[in-house]
């Protein structure tokens, strides 16, 4: 059997019939039907009524809760930038990148920037610009990297693909943290943590709006990425959301929530839960048993409870 792939001395995640062979053999070894169950994945939810409120201590309660390690890592926070309309709220709310960036400096990271690769817009500055993280952040453009613009590295393989071309600042980041926003998705039914890594490649190798993962598919495609980039946390913009017609020409929806953790799968789930729409019916979250917890006897929830911020979303 082939070597994993190797990414300038790195290595990519690999398949899950190749990942549990370790685990699955020991247990055979030891005579067991099972292989060993994975411990629960920790959640964290924060109630925030708006976007003045600290969110800087929120983000920090969430990440102790996690148990998240920062200290010494090279850290990527990966906003959702995708297309600007000031009467809805598609984007990352630039109040919760700028806490971000705080408390993952405070916490000793050894570095951290700003990433991001929209998937509608070439002119990513413009973008930036309209969502308001220009002026809100400090030194906006010594932080930002435009993944559609960086320098790249192959990945092999990639679904039906030999290889696939992404961005090396993303590939070499220590820590990647999906700062999603809380949306329903006219395709996928939600879109959250991990479809978010969709703006992780590169729109220059793969053109506007990314039609290789449309036709690899949408499910297949988020799948792949979360198996590439396994070095994840989740921050989800859910303070204010979007219902209907999401991603993009949806209505803003007041969840008042940040939900986060270091197992994405887990995390989408409970917002789904949080959404009123069923995991089971989000496909690449019922595809996800290698990547992650989706079950929510497998979930230890933290912070607040899901009860106490449940709310119906509507749908596309």
């Amino acid at each position: 059997m082939a070597d994993p792939c190797i990414l300038g001395g790195r290595q990519a995640a690999c398949l899950i019939s190749r990942r549990q062979l370790p685990v699955a053999g020991l247990a055979l070894a030891a005579g067991c039907s099972k292989v060993p169950p994975r411990p629960k994945a920790r959640v964290f939810i924060a109630k925030a009524a708006h976007y003045n409120v600290d969110l800087v201590s929120l983000l920090e309660r969430g990440i102790e809760a996690c148990g998240l390690e920062v200290h010494g890592k090279r850290v990527l926070l990966k906003p959702n930038l995708v297309e600007f309309d000031s009467s809805t709220a598609i984007n990352t709310n630039v109040a919760v990148i700028a806490a971000a960036l705080e408390v993952f400096r405070k916490k000793g990271a050894a570095s951290v920037v700003v990433a991001e690769g929209p998937g509608h817009r070439r002119d990513t500055i413009f973008l930036a610009e309209e969502a308001r993280y220009r002026s809100e952040i400090e030194k906006f453009e010594e932080l930002f990297v435009d993944l559609n613009r960086d320098d790249v590295s192959s990945v092999r393989p990639f679904a039906t693909l030999p290889e696939i071309f992404l961005p090396r600042t993303a590939l070499a980041a220590d820590l990647i943290v999906s700062l999603a926003k809380m949306k329903t998705h006219h395709w996928a039914g939600a879109t959250l943590s991990m479809k978010n890594l969709f703006g992780l490649v590169p729109g220059s190798v793969y053109g506007w709006p990314k039609n290789i993962l449309h036709r690899i598919g949408i499910t297949r495609s988020i799948l792949e990425l979360n198996r590439v980039f396994r070095n994840t946390f989740a921050i989800v913009d859910g303070i204010v959301a979007m219902e209907g017609n999401g991603p993009i020409q949806g209505t803003p929806k007041a969840a008042g929530v940040l939900v986060m953790g270091s197992d994405l799968p887990a995390v989408d789930a409970t917002c789904c839960r949080m959404m009123d729409i069923s995991p089971d019916s989000i496909e690449y979250l019922r595809l996800a048993e290698d990547l992650g917890q989706t079950s929510e006897s497998q979930i230890e929830q933290c912070g607040e409870t899901l009860a106490s911020v449940k709310t119906t979303f509507r749908r596309a």
